[in-house]
């Protein structure tokens, strides 16, 4: 196996990690800002008001992207999985 394609599987490696969170992540960023919003103009400083709508989106984002990440990761595992032969050598 050569540096190029150890690096290459790195970079598609991480490439897929990013595409897997980026969308949870965004949505639990769009709600903790909602909800910062929120509390600067009512003034209202609950812990417990930052976590649970975050939680709640979060939760909500992953039941409807759950199929389009498990697509992606199949066939990145399949890609993977094929790419051994090639990679041995």
């Amino acid at each position: 196996m050569s540096t190029m394609e150890v690096i290459t599987l790195g970079r598609e490696m991480v490439l897929m990690a990013l595409l897997v969170a980026a969308p949870l992540l965004g949505f639990g960023l769009l709600a903790g800002l909602v909800v910062s919003i929120f509390q600067a103009v009512t003034q209202v400083n609950e812990l417990t008001l930052t976590f649970v709508p975050k939680i709640v989106v979060v939760a909500v984002a992953l039941a409807f992207f759950l199929p389009w990440i498990l697509d992606l990761m199949t066939a990145y595992t399949t890609n993977l999985i094929e790419s051994f032969p090639q990679l041995i050598r």
